[in-house]
């Protein structure tokens, strides 16, 4: 199993979350395919200075930039101040980051491959609120405020914060496969990988994890076996609780009745199946539990206001020769 080095870049009022999610996924991928050191993680900052988050916590970073090896994968992640977070930064960038395999930012730190001049001519993503003025400050790129995470090439972008956390969920999966990645992302309690080519107009599944451990086994069986039954009657025998007490403390744990966590993970599963396969739509409708194609054109309706055909013609990922 090839060794894939990973560089997270550090600077003073970098944001802290966009430091560890990506370095969390990278390190439990590992552990996933049973190779700790599939991917070497390391982090550098200018002259291999203590760093300062947005959020006031100190990083430590392993090395100096200037002596960094130029990595397989290069993650930038955001700050506050866009492009004027550290020039040092920008002008190592411009020299070493053509070099890397990967390049990659998380939120704001698509400002500061935009400032090297890694973005031109490519189409890219950041956090929704700096878009406008991304878009303003950098017309040579093509920017697309609607995706979570957007893939051109050797080059990822990724829109606010957690973001970061499925773009690397994304690339662990082309490096390891699927599985792999829905490993980490259970751990991570991630239940679905949110696809980057999706409009940001989707409803995430945005209910919390339970607390007792019953309920939580329901949710990940759930996001696994989308095609069984998942009645409440079946999901509560499965809890050993009674199917009112069931849908009571679900809602209570997660924020959402039963039977929306349920659409929602059948619709998540449904618009990953339209993306990145070619399977039909009434093998589709089969494989997300929907039974028929109506039912699934009605949810598509319901949830995205659009049909699952219309949905593959604009989201659907061509494949590329292997």
């Amino acid at each position: 199993m090839p060794e894939r080095t990973v560089l997270v870049v550090l600077y003073d009022g970098v944001q802290s979350l966009d430091v560890t999610g990506p370095v969390d996924v990278f390190a439990g991928a590992g552990y996933a395919v049973g190779d700790p050191s599939a991917y070497r993680l390391s982090t550098a900052s200018p002259g291999g200075r203590p760093v300062r988050t947005g959020s006031g916590m100190r990083l430590l970073p392993d090395i100096d930039l200037e002596s960094a090896p130029v990595p397989h994968t290069l993650v930038v992640p955001g700050g506050a101040d866009g492009s004027d977070s550290s020039p040092e930064v920008v002008d190592w960038l411009r020299e070493h980051g053509p070099r890397a395999e990967r390049l990659v930012s998380v939120c704001t730190g698509s400002f500061l491959l935009a400032a090297a001049g890694l973005l031109d001519g490519h189409r890219a993503t950041t956090h929704w609120a700096f878009c406008d003025e991304f878009a303003r400050e950098y017309p040579e790129i093509d920017v697309d405020p609607e995706p979570i995470f957007v893939r051109d090439g050797r080059i990822s972008t990724s829109a606010g914060v957690t973001t970061g956390i499925d773009l690397a969920l994304a690339l662990v999966e082309e490096d390891h496969g699927r599985e792999a990645a829905l490993v980490v992302a259970r751990h991570l309690v991630v239940f679905l990988r949110r696809p980057g080519n999706q409009a940001q107009f989707s409803a995430p599944l945005a209910a919390q994890t339970a607390h007792r451990e019953p309920l939580r086994d329901v949710q990940r069986w759930i996001a696994e076996n989308p095609d069984r039954d998942l009645s409440v009657a079946s999901l509560a025998a499965r809890a050993r609780l009674s199917p009112r007490h069931f849908a009571r403390a679900f809602h209570a744990e997660t924020g959402v009745t039963p039977g929306r966590y349920v659409e929602r993970i059948r619709l998540e599963h449904a618009r990953r199946l339209l993306e990145e396969t070619t399977r039909g739509v009434e093998e589709v409708s089969r494989a997300c539990g929907y039974g028929t194609p109506e039912a699934m054109r009605r949810a598509f309706l319901r949830n995205l206001d659009t049909a699952p055909l219309e949905y593959r013609r604009r989201f659907h990922a061509p494949l590329t020769p292997s």
